[in-house]
């Protein structure tokens, strides 16, 4: 990326929230994210399952498998998608958070509930983004949409991503404001998307709304997401944490989960932990 190219992205993710790297990676590179996502699906982690479970048109998804840590954070270095993120997001220190996959393929599968993914983690800054990476090409029609400038807020209530209620939310009534209702009413939202090829990445902001297109019968979509984070991140607890919990974790460093340990840290506190693998 040419210094005149990184500039213009980094303007677009600070105004957007989301840009486009047309080919970001090479085709070697590509090659060793495809060998990475098939080695993630045959090595499931804890968190692996179905989103929207128990309905047809689900499909599955892993994140945060321990295992994996070394060989994302590998990828990341060895591609040099890491110091490419430092540069978009303008920050010196870059760590992984974690990876995130999905596979779409066989029957449709239904739309990607809209949603931010930062309400999930407590976490708040400036310097934090997900890259995401398609293994096969996605015509516009059919890709990631997004809200173009949600990113600066407000967060709202989080989408429990329930089969039989799109609308449940994670959160009690009136602690943040609902989602908004965008499906039904698309005309009204700056929503922007882009087609993309294999070896694109979409770079965006965990804050931002965001959704993603059903699949159709027959058609394939492999995806996977790099979560990480800056210098300005600082620790935001959420509404829903269980504090004695916390407590608990905090006192356990064996617990191996250092986001639910940094739940219970005040508010402005630096996001920092061992555990997570520095990029940058």
């Amino acid at each position: 990326m040419t210094a005149d190219e990184l500039k213009h992205a980094r303007a677009a993710f600070e105004t957007d929230g989301v840009v486009r790297i047309p080919a970001a990676l090479s085709r070697a590179q590509y090659d060793s994210a495809e060998r990475l996502f098939d080695w993630s699906i045959a090595n499931p982690g804890p968190y692996a399952g179905d989103v929207l479970a128990g309905v047809e048109g689900s499909f599955f998804q892993d994140h945060a498998n321990p295992e994996a840590l070394s060989h994302y954070r590998a990828f990341a270095m060895e591609s040099g998608l890491a110091p490419l993120i430092a540069g978009v997001l303008g920050t010196k220190d870059l760590w992984l958070l974690y990876e995130q996959v999905w596979r779409k393929e066989g029957g449709a599968t239904r739309r990607t509930p809209w949603h931010q993914d930062l309400p999930y983690v407590p976490m708040a800054g400036h310097h934090m983004a997900t890259a995401w990476i398609s293994l096969d090409p996605v015509a516009e029609a059919a890709s990631l949409e997004f809200v173009r400038g949600s990113h600066r807020g407000p967060l709202y209530n989080p989408t429990a991503f329930s089969a039989a209620d799109e609308r449940a939310a994670m959160f009690a009534d009136g602690i943040w404001p609902p989602l908004p209702e965008i499906e039904a009413d698309r005309g009204a939202f700056p929503i922007v998307r882009w087609a993309v090829e294999p070896g694109d990445i979409l770079l965006f902001h965990p804050a931002i709304l965001h959704g993603g297109a059903p699949t159709a019968a027959g058609t394939r979509r492999r995806t996977i997401s790099l979560r990480v984070f800056g210098d300005d991140v600082t620790c935001c607890p959420r509404p829903d944490q269980d504090l004695a919990e916390v407590d608990r974790l905090a006192a356990d460093e064996a617990c191996g989960d250092p986001i639910r340990i940094l739940a219970g840290e005040p508010d402005g506190t630096p996001f920092r932990h061992p555990a997570f693998a520095k990029l940058v």
